[in-house]
């Protein structure tokens, strides 16, 4: 289990972040391999609870054997939705790690990875009906333009789009590999990797639409929160990171915070600390971590 599924990033800091108390009640919204679950359950005390919550049916495999945790199989945008199912209202902690888990990665038949050739897949609950399959070969050319721009900040995002819908009017794009090779031209040998990811990134946050349901989870937070509690949030690229930054110094996505009657920002969530990332050491050996960012938040 754990360590082979997933190696968890930025481990005690972000178990540190939730300063968890021993009869406390906390949520890790990111199950994956379990590794940041355990060492909360090492933490909390014999009357505290952990909920986790992992849409990839794969995770099940890894449910820990301890009467304190309870493993939900899904999505944690329904966070509020479950939590309320087992009778909890408010919590003391929640702890998430977003993107994909290095499990995702190495599967190959996942579609995840730029360093295999698998079907066009990309979800991360197999019950998903959107593909990565349909997003490449049905979505309008305008709409693929859009979802290559906006989610893998591509500037030749029209070209990319132009050269897939003329491509696939002959033959539907199959596999990764198949992609690939329809792009060829926009792949310069010295750029080709991280060209690849970019797309990758860019079709795998449509299929999950893992934005909206970051925004979805994050507003659910100061409701779910005790005063006092945590937010502890590891983000991978910068369309994640700046939602949850500001989040957590506006209380929302878009527009000037919310101000009281004397002028003061009234937002219910405040930063604790600095943003944290990995060090060198941790980046050598898990090379994941590399773009991690660490932010804590607690509430007001």
């Amino acid at each position: 289990m754990g360590n082979e599924y997933h190696n968890p990033v930025l481990l005690n800091e972000s178990v540190d972040g939730l300063k968890i108390k021993d009869d406390g009640v906390y949520v890790d919204v990111t199950f994956g391999g379990g590794g940041h679950s355990e060492e909360i359950l090492k933490r909390l005390g014999p009357e505290g609870k952990l909920f986790a919550f992992d849409q990839d049916e794969d995770a099940l495999a890894n449910v820990i054997d301890d009467e304190r945790f309870t493993l939900i199989n899904e999505n944690f945008r329904f966070l509020r939705q479950f939590l309320k199912f087992y009778g909890i209202l408010k919590v003391d902690g929640i702890l998430a790690d977003f993107g994909v888990s290095s499990h995702q990665f190495d599967e190959a038949e996942r579609g995840f990875s730029i360093r295999f050739d698998a079907d066009l897949d990309m979800r991360m609950s197999r019950k998903n009906e959107l593909s990565a399959f349909k997003v490449v070969n049905t979505y309008s050319q305008e709409n693929l333009a859009k979802v290559l721009f906006d989610y893998g900040e591509l500037r030749n995002a029209n070209a990319m789009s132009k050269v897939i819908a003329d491509s696939r009017q002959d033959k539907l794009i199959q596999t990764t590999e198949q992609l690939k090779m329809v792009l060829k031209q926009f792949l310069p040998k010295m750029k080709e990797n991280k060209i690849l990811a970019q797309i990758y990134q860019a079709i795998r946050i449509e299929v999950n639409q893992e934005l909206e349901v970051l925004k979805s989870f994050l507003e659910q937070t100061p409701e779910i929160l005790k005063v006092g509690g945590r937010l502890s949030m590891i983000s991978y690229h910068s369309l994640e990171d700046r939602l949850v930054k500001r989040f957590v110094r506006d209380g929302r996505f878009e527009g000037e915070a919310e101000k009281d009657f004397y002028g003061n920002i009234d937002v219910p969530l405040k930063k604790v600390g600095r943003l944290i990332v990995p060090m060198a050491k941790e980046i050598a050996q898990n090379n994941r971590a590399r773009s991690a960012k660490l932010r804590i938040a607690e509430r007001i």
